[in-house]
């Protein structure tokens, strides 16, 4: 009951008719740039990989390096470093480290860390923001989730926990009390403005003519 009154305090308008969704499926190709090179070590299996972009639809994830233990994209952990950004349907996260990781030839979970990371969605009428020390993106869920001093602002209102879920297909946040380790949720409400309009000024009187002064000859004396 908490949650579902947060949510509704913190959602602004109802969900857009064209929220953007996932079309994942493991016949999707993943695609892998890096443009300064890679290494690869035999002995440890590690490959590294520098400015290095991974996408698959409308995913994406590039930093100024990455490791990975092959390229087994089946099952597989990826951690990125040095100015990790990662592409989002209308938005995008950005850290200082992400934490990668694939199942089933799909990107499965995104878990960045930063400080803070941040997180930004491109909506019709407002840009979702949001960061944390740590946020993790579930792309099949469309969810994510902000945790450690997390902060959540739609641009009219904004919400402040220690662990906030956002999910981006129906614009709607949660911010459950048993994962709050004892912090209040904090939310502020911006009031919105009237959309009446000031009453109109009264028309001002014109003011009347004045009477023309007598025109005519005042009489002669008579002698």
């Amino acid at each position: 009951m908490v949650a579902a009154l947060l949510a509704g305090a913190a959602t602004h308008g109802a969900p857009a008719a064209d929220t953007p969704t996932l079309q994942l499926s493991d016949s999707t190709p993943i695609h892998l740039d890096a443009r300064c090179g890679s290494d690869f070590d035999y002995k440890s299996n590690v490959i590294v990989f520098r400015c290095v972009r991974i996408s698959q639809g409308a995913l994406a994830i590039e930093a100024e390096g990455a490791t990975a233990t092959g390229l087994d994209f089946k099952g597989s952990t990826w951690v990125f470093k040095g100015k990790v950004h990662v592409t989002l349907p209308d938005g995008g996260l950005d850290s200082d480290e992400a934490r990668i990781a694939f199942a089933d030839n799909l990107i499965a979970t995104a878990e960045i860390t930063g400080s803070p990371a941040v997180f930004e969605q491109k909506r019709d009428k407002a840009i979702v923001r949001g960061r944390a020390l740590r946020i993790e993106y579930v792309p099949a869920a469309g969810r994510v989730r902000l945790t450690q001093d997390a902060w959540l602002s739609n641009g009219a209102n904004e919400m402040s926990a220690q662990t906030i879920v956002y999910s981006l297909r129906d614009q709607r946040v949660l911010a459950n009390p048993d994962e709050q380790a004892g912090r209040p949720v904090s939310i502020i409400i911006t009031p919105q403005k009237s959309d009446s309009k000031a009453p109109k000024a009264e028309p001002k009187a014109e003011p009347k003519p004045e009477p023309k002064a007598d025109a005519r000859p005042e009489p002669k004396p008579t002698s």
